[in-house]
């Protein structure tokens, strides 16, 4: 594996679960796969999961690492071609990004969706700029349409929970006070499309996801119908996806925060969220402090599928 930037990059996923397997059970086992490597972390946006899991799963591989928040510390970068540049921002990622990539092996890049210009997002300028001119593998660390190693993360701990088979997951909308991406919804949605599961996305008319990311899902728009019998439930706010209300807010109902009583609809279904999380918004303390909410492993093994990528990365640099 080059890049890693969505579920398709990480091969069969059958295998990629039995490799993740083995990373859980031997996170010290690889260490010579990141001798005298240096691994660089670029964050455009906060971050507090991303950041320290995916540290700890260089760091587990023996990697040098090196954090970079472009926000604070670092010069203010023009993305735009053919901008004049006599603004706030004194250096361009076109010759920024190649400067970074002379001085590492591996790069990770985290930058959200910005809301200004939903082509520009969906084109994930920023991410695509990193692997053409870098010169390295690079890997997304949440981009603007696109959470990978969440949605493997999330995936890992379907898998380690589940008390069938076939699952019934459903991921649901839930209310927030600020218009957030579309990058954990429409990332949950492909890696669980990838699977056999039965797999249900509800959501006020209006959140519609792109159709490429939604896929075989079921869509329903009754919440409580969602819930019937599922064995997870994945809540996340997303802003509107469709023209012409691209990232706005259309609906700040809490009939849709998951509560205790939408909860015993569910086959005593578990709870997840890829944190962090507005209680008492996206969901209700009783419900997030229950003993079915699993948000905790689920962040837990972010250290995992970090660490199973840069293992599959450092393999293809040997």
């Amino acid at each position: 594996m080059r890049h890693f930037t969505c579920v398709q990059d990480i091969g069969d996923i059958r295998s990629a679960l039995e490799k993740a397997k083995y990373v859980k059970e031997n996170p010290y086992a690889d260490q010579h796969l990141g001798k005298n490597k240096t691994l660089m972390l670029i964050f455009f946006n906060s971050s507090l999961r991303t950041r320290l899991s995916t540290q700890k799963a260089g760091m587990n591989l023996g990697m040098n690492v090196i954090v970079l928040d472009i926000n604070q510390g670092a010069w203010k970068l023009e993305t735009e071609r053919g901008v004049v540049m006599d603004g706030d921002k004194p250096e361009h990622i076109l010759e920024a990004i190649p400067v970074m990539g002379s001085y590492c092996d591996i790069i990770g890049v985290r930058s959200f969706a910005q809301f200004e210009n939903k082509e520009y997002d969906y084109n994930e300028v920023i991410l695509n700029q990193f692997i053409q001119y870098s010169g390295k593998p690079v890997f997304s660390m949440e981009a603007a349409t696109r959470h990978p190693l969440q949605s493997f993360a999330d995936l890992i701990t379907i898998e380690e929970y589940k008390k069938k088979e076939r699952p019934k997951v459903v991921l649901t909308w839930a209310p927030h006070p600020r218009a957030l991406p579309q990058a954990v919804p429409n990332s949950f949605a492909e890696w669980m499309n990838a699977t056999d599961y039965e797999f249900v996305i509800t959501h006020p008319e209006g959140y519609e996801l792109d159709a490429q990311f939604t896929g075989k899902a079921t869509v329903e728009y009754d919440q409580k119908k969602a819930f019937k019998d599922a064995d997870f439930i994945y809540a996340k706010n997303w802003a509107a996806y469709q023209d012409p209300n691209y990232g706005k807010i259309l609906n700040s109902d809490r009939s849709w925060t998951v509560d205790t009583q939408k909860m015993a609809l569910t086959n005593n279904a578990y709870f997840m969220h890829c944190l962090p999380v507005r209680r008492n918004m996206i969901v209700t303390d009783e419900v997030i402090e229950s003993p079915q909410s699993i948000v905790i492993p689920e962040a837990a093994n972010r250290v995992v599928s970090a660490q199973t990528v840069l293992k599959e990365i450092l393999l293809e640099l040997q």
